[in-house]
């Protein structure tokens, strides 16, 4: 049984007066999670180790300016397009869209003010909340307007977000969360004891702006086979790695299939990623600094969390060999991806 709970967390102004900002708490016997309206934000998500204990295992901040200041995606909805388009530019039916190059040369995670950073319409669920937008055409460059809906739901020990997408214009959609996950609880000075695993045969090498190359290079003999758990920090150090912030090829199916584990061996917690998406970004904080004050006073250094974010392959809508990420007028993008945690 899962129960769900709101709550106000804070105000936004608005041209118009202050718009509110809610909270709500899914929890079950096993598993707690913390939502934001804003930017569909997972806050906290507690999960029970082998001693029973309950640990907050995603980065993130206690209070709400947090995810108003400029800050690295904690936990947040990623649209329209999750990842990097190379130059923000591509081609849809014979006319050139310009984004913003909010990571110089390129375009991330949606722009400017991507879906991270707007408030989101809330319907409480039975097991979990439903959030609704709609991005006008435009918006950001992207043609077309965009209907989306983000579904948290909440069984037991698993975590599932469904994303669905309408569109008036054919335009390109990838949509994911980036949660910054340390099992042995957020706070926690680095993620070298946890044991990952990925189930791909292949990755997609990048350029030094971190845009695919354009091969799909198999993972066989590399440090990217992952296919067998990896001790992170050792390995890292094995291939003389300074992180991963890299695409993993999945089998494309609409059906819920494994792709990823991490297993944290002091604690005895363990993660399980599933999903209908066909890649999925791991990413290992290679960004953070140590410059954030996040939960409890924490500072998040280099390291400190690990992201899977299941999405489409990066710069797809510019590579026509990758799987299309064009949705069309009368179409539905429709995606899951469950996360169950366990402890043993």
């Amino acid at each position: 049984m899962t129960e769900v709970t709101r709550e106000v967390a804070g105000y936004l102004p608005q041209e118009g007066g202050d718009a509110a900002v809610e909270k709500f708490l899914l929890k079950s016997d096993s598993v707690k999670v913390e939502i934001l309206s804003l930017g569909c934000i997972i806050t906290a998500l507690e999960t029970k180790g082998r001693d029973g204990h309950l640990a907050d295992i995603v980065l993130g901040f206690e209070r709400l300016e947090g995810y108003v200041n400029k800050h690295p995606y904690f936990g947040a909805i990623i649209g329209r397009v999750a990842n990097r388009i190379a130059k923000g530019k591509f081609t849809v039916e014979g006319k050139e869209y310009q984004l913003a190059l909010n990571s110089p040369p390129n375009s991330l995670h949606g722009g400017n003010k991507g879906f991270d950073k707007v408030l989101w319409t809330p319907d409480v669920l039975l097991n979990g909340i439903r959030f609704f937008r709609m991005s006008p055409d435009g918006e950001e460059g992207y043609p077309g307007e965009l209907k989306v809906w983000v579904t948290y739901t909440l069984d037991g020990g698993e975590l599932a977000i469904n994303y669905r997408a309408q569109s008036s214009k054919t335009t390109p959609v990838s949509l994911t969360n980036h949660a910054y996950f340390n099992l042995a609880g957020q706070g926690s000075p680095d993620i070298y004891d946890h044991e990952v695993s990925i189930e791909a045969d292949a990755y997609l090498p990048v350029a030094d702006t971190l845009i695919p190359t354009g091969e799909v290079a198999a993972v066989q003999g590399t440090a990217f086979d992952l296919k067998k758990p990896v001790s992170l920090g050792r390995h890292m150090q094995k291939f003389q790695l300074p992180g991963f912030d890299h695409n993993f090829c999945l089998e494309e199916s609409q059906a819920r299939r494994f792709c990823a584990r991490v297993h944290h061996p002091p604690s005895g917690r363990t993660m399980e990623v599933y999903t209908t998406q066909p890649g999925i970004q791991f990413y290992t904080g290679n960004f953070l600094d140590g410059s954030l004050k996040g939960k409890g006073g924490s500072m998040y250094p280099k390291h400190s969390a690990f992201c899977l974010e299941t999405q489409n392959w990066p710069n797809a809508v510019n590579t026509p060999r990758f799987p299309s990420m064009l949705l069309q007028p009368g179409e539905e993008y429709n995606h899951t991806t469950w996360l169950t945690f366990t402890a043993a």
